[in-house]
């Protein structure tokens, strides 16, 4: 049964000790690309590395392209529910917590496809 990381950091350590995180980095290029938001991490990235591109990535979504930026959500599958739930007062933080939706969405697919 799949159960949701807590935060940032489990869902990364639960991705590496199944041994797909680098599916979930692969899963994370394809959906950006899809929306044609191209944030191409490396194989190689480290989960701070990872989480760090991810969240500038989306603070500069937010900032400068927002229709993009919900195009991405929309593409990605983020619950919209969650995203309203949100404060949106403080734009760091906001893309920490979006960033954080994205990355629970994007395992959820790459764990379901592993497992069925």
């Amino acid at each position: 049964m799949f159960i949701v990381p807590k935060n940032t950091d489990l869902l990364l350590t639960e991705a590496a000790g199944e041994n797909l995180y680098l599916k979930l980095i692969e899963q994370i290029n394809k959906d950006f690309n899809l929306a044609n938001e191209a944030i191409d991490l490396a194989l190689s990235s480290t989960p701070d590395e990872l989480k760090l591109q991810l969240h500038e990535k989306i603070y500069r979504l937010i900032q400068y392209k927002f229709a993009e930026y919900l195009n991405l959500l929309y593409i990605i599958d983020v619950s919209e529910e969650e995203i309203k739930k949100l404060d949106g007062s403080d734009l760091v933080i906001l893309a920490e917590q979006v960033a954080f939706l994205i990355l629970k969405r994007e395992w959820q697919k790459v764990w379901f496809r592993n497992k069925y």
